[in-house]
Parts: C-alpha cells; sequence; structure tokens
C-alpha cells in the first residue's frame, strides 16, 4: 500500500479558539503540528504519496510541509471550495491517486490519535478480498458512538446509529476513522456534492454486497476533537503511550523545545510540553499541560491539564484547571481558571478577576 489521502478539512469548531488561526491537524502536540504524527506513521508504514483533503485555513498546509521529501513522502494538495463531507473529500482528490482501480488506498482522518498498526490493517485488507477495511476499536461505553458488528470472520454486518436503549448495544465495536480502500471504490463515489462515508457510502455498499472487513485494534486510540482530548493527546504523545515517530525529543515527563526556557525551580510533569520561544518563570507548575510558542508563564502559576496558545500569558500565582488560552490572550495575576474555561484569543482578564475560592 504506497497510496494514502488524508482528510484534513474541518473547521475543528469543538476546539475553538485553538482553531481560530489555525486548522485543527495543525495545531500542535507534543511539540509539532499533530498532522506531522500521522504523516510520519504512514511514512513509517511504507506509504509514499499522499494527497492532503484540505479546506479551512486551506493555505496553511503547504507552507509548511512543502512536498513532503523531509518526511520521506511526495504530498499533494487539493482544496474543497465547498465542503463535501467524507466522502465527497476522497472523491474531490481521486485524480490526484496513482493507483490502479483494485489497488489500495490508505484513508486518514486529521483529528484522531492511534496506535493503529497501518501494515496489518493493510495486510488484512489484502487477504481478505474486501472493497473496504474498517479500523475498528472497542470502547467501554459505545452509546456515545455508531455501532460495527461483524461476523466470525471479521466481515461487516451493519453500520449503527448510536444506541438509544440497553437493547440497542449488539457491540462494543466502533468505527475508529482508518480504512484501506479499493481504488475503484473511491471512483463510484458521487462527484460534486456532499457525501458522508459513515451515513451514505458505508450502507450503501453493504447494501449492494460489497465486502466491508473489519479489523479490531486496541493498542491506542483518541479522537482529538475536544480541547481536553487534545491536550491528553498531546501529553500522551510526550510520556510515551501513544506511538508516533515524530515527536522532536526523548519520550517522558517534560519535553521542552528549543529557544524555550525555563527556570531551573519550575516544575514540569505529566507530558508537559514548551514551545519554541516560551517562558517558564520560577516557582511555576506545569503538568500535562501544553505551552505554545512563545506562551510566558509567570512565577508561581499552577497549569494542569490545559493549553496555553501562541504569546499567551498567564500571570503570577493565577492557577488554570482544564482550560484553554487562545492566542495572543493575557490572564493576570492570581485568577483561578477551572475545567471547561475558554478565553478567547487577545483576550484580557484582569489581576483577581476570576476566582472560585475566598481571597483570603
Amino acid at each position: 500500500m504506497k497510496e494514502a489521502i488524508l482528510l484534513v478539512g474541518g473547521k475543528g469548531t469543538r476546539l475553538r479558539p485553538l482553531t481560530v488561526h489555525t486548522p485543527k491537524p495543525m495545531v500542535r502536540a507534543a511539540g509539532v503540528p499533530f498532522l506531522t504524527h500521522q504523516l510520519a506513521r504512514a511514512a513509517a508504514a511504507g506509504v509514499e504519496h499522499i494527497v492532503l483533503a484540505t479546506s479551512y485555513l486551506a493555505e496553511v498546509f503547504e507552507p509548511y510541509f512543502g512536498d513532503g521529501s523531509a518526511l520521506g513522502l511526495h504530498l499533494e494538495y487539493v482544496t474543497e471550495e465547498e465542503p463535501l463531507g467524507t466522502g465527497g473529500a476522497l472523491r474531490n482528490v481521486a485524480a490526484r491517486l496513482r493507483s490502479g482501480p483494485h489497488e489500495p488506498v490508505l484513508v486518514l482522518n486529521g483529528d484522531i490519535l492511534t496506535g493503529l498498526d497501518i501494515r496489518s490493517l493493510a495486510r488484512t485488507h489484502e487477504e481478505s478480498g474486501a472493497d473496504v477495511s474498517l479500523h475498528l476499536t472497542k470502547v467501554t461505553d459505545p452509546r456515545a458512538y455508531g455501532l460495527v458488528p461483524t461476523d466470525a470472520s471479521g466481515r461487516v454486518l451493519a453500520f449503527l446509529e448510536k444506541p438509544q436503549t440497553p437493547e440497542e448495544i449488539v457491540t462494543d465495536q466502533i468505527n475508529a476513522g482508518a480504512y484501506v480502500f479499493r481504488r475503484s471504490v473511491i471512483d463510484g463515489i458521487p462527484q460534486g456534492r456532499p457525501v458522508s462515508v459513515e451515513r451514505e457510502t458505508f450502507p450503501g455498499l453493504l447494501a449492494a454486497g460489497a465486502h466491508l472487513q473489519g479489523m479490531v485494534d486496541s493498542t491506542y486510540w483518541l479522537d482529538l476533537g475536544t480541547p481536553a482530548a487534545f491536550v491528553r493527546g498531546s501529553a500522551d504523545l510526550v510520556l510515551g503511550r501513544a506511538p508516533s515517530p515524530a515527536v522532536p525529543g526523548r519520550c517522558g515527563d517534560r519535553l521542552v523545545l528549543p529557544t524555550a526556557v525555563v527556570a531551573p525551580d519550575a516544575k514540569l510533569t505529566g507530558g508537559t510540553v514548551v514551545g519554541e520561544g516560551a517562558r517558564v518563570a520560577e516557582g511555576a507548575r506545569v503538568s500535562g499541560s501544553t505551552i505554545l510558542p512563545g506562551a510566558v508563564i509567570e512565577p508561581g502559576a499552577v497549569i494542569t491539564d490545559s493549553l496555553i496558545g501562541t504569546r499567551a500569558r498567564i500571570g503570577r500565582r493565577s492557577v488554570l484547571t482544564g482550560t484553554v488560552i487562545g492566542d495572543g490572550a493575557v490572564v493576570g495575576a492570581d485568577n483561578e481558571l477551572r475545567d471547561g474555561m475558554r478565553i478567547w484569543c487577545d483576550a484580557r482578564i484582569p489581576a483577581g478577576a476570576v476566582r472560585f475560592s475566598s481571597d483570603q
């Protein structure tokens, strides 16, 4: 399997304000744009040619990755003028594929962090003779997902909507968002209109008698669609829990990028990343968090499971837990920001303006 399509056109609305100026696949995870990890893992599995299906802020991808030679790849870029959905995006880039009608094409979603064995999925596809092979993963609570039951051989039996009652939970297997398509199947997707592979293409193929094969791989899987998940995914990459050849340094409790400055008594733990040009001052404690390039953490600040945007500043003694700070925002001294709070880009919070505890 030498060819792949990466779907990177989504607006990432659930990740705002991280995605106000940056498309979701370009938000940094473990020190590099998240897309870098996917490209590197595809290259390690033998993929040589990748087409990026872009849409939102499409102009930022090519200046960063160029022709892909730095990653040992040949990259091409195709931009949707209007959103076409997952299936429509695949059809929109089909003309750039080089594979023959019966050859395999890897398809990856741009917001899934996974330890999937890509070569194993390719083998499953080849050995089963499937039209499409799907990566499936098992989840403890499948109520938030569409279900994909299979028979004893792994052949997909149905695509079921999110279960509403316990009786509807017939499997714990869900679609994990990575596929191998026979090239001719991509060419058969309707052109020029929105198409969802999950809701239209896959059920239509089943109804037509096509062979869809599932391969269960539950090593590591995380949908990075929310800020909390994105921060966790970055930390897992740094800690080595999620595999990637693109982490720019050794796995461990912390990753400090070149030109970042960290005070000797500052404490960084839990897979924390400090980006280029960022500064973490004396007495600060940062755990499981991402500090993007140029951000400043002032003395005594305590930051846990949070993401601090590019050029943002966190004031002295402020305490942040499970929060997202947009690019260029300033949080004054002695504030307390708790789980789920999002501070928009370039916002200003005065000293002591937000608190959950007494000022005594």
